[in-house]
């Protein structure tokens, strides 16, 4: 008589007390895993960004801000880093943007020097800027026709912005030495004095305008 035999009787059966132990041992695998995450997450996510968000803001409290520019009555007029559009003659104008100024959209044109429409929107805002500012096209500083890589810039040459000296002069009924002077005094030398170029923050120095025409 032939007799079936038990595979799993021959297996050695595990005690309850050592399975208790495996899974104690296996619960305290993850423990140092997890504490590591938490703490670094603690460390890095919170603590640090407070830190540094602390001290910029107590060592550059204003440009942790964003560098606002305000009015006497504290609205805030724009960015002294972000360019914007000026309308009327009485304002110095900045470069074109290809992202309508718009900070969530910066970018540029992204054409080649040898695509017939970047030649063809040049030339269209030469005799553009030449006929505001009264002058020949050959005397057109080419940073008030082409766009930035941003498109956000608020800097332009200081010859680009003395072409419009006369025109705002105009427009506001100031004197064209008041205006220069405003200029002048806008006007940044070279970073360290070697780095970059001469520059004039269009934005910082159309605000100055407004707040001297307040003025007494």
């Amino acid at each position: 008589m032939n007799r079936s035999v038990s595979t799993s009787s021959s297996l050695p059966r595990e005690h309850p007390a050592e399975a208790r132990v495996a899974r104690l041992q296996d619960d305290a695998s993850w423990r140092p895993a997890i504490g590591l995450g938490v703490a670094t997450l603690l460390l890095a996510g919170a603590a640090y960004a407070g830190i540094a968000t602390g001290f910029a803001g107590l060592s550059y409290p204003t440009q942790a801000e964003g560098s606002l520019l305000r009015d006497g009555g504290g609205q805030v007029r724009g960015s002294a880093w972000l360019a914007q559009p000026f309308n009327g003659d009485g304002y110095f104008q900045a470069r074109p943007s290809a992202a309508n100024y718009d900070p969530m959209a910066a970018a540029g044109s992204n054409l080649a020097r040898s695509n017939p429409a970047l030649a063809e929107r040049v030339a269209a805002s030469t005799a553009a800027v030449a006929a505001r500012e009264g002058v020949s096209p050959a005397q057109v500083p080419a940073d008030l026709v082409t766009q930035s890589g941003g498109g956000l810039d608020p800097q332009l040459s200081p010859a680009a912005a003395q072409v419009q000296v006369a025109r705002v002069a105009r427009a506001r009924g100031l004197p064209v030495e008041r205006v220069q002077a405003l200029l002048q005094a806008h006007t940044e030398g070279r970073q360290w004095g070697v780095f970059g170029q001469p520059r004039v923050n269009v934005v910082t120095l159309n605000f100055a305008l407004d707040q001297a025409a307040k003025a007494p």
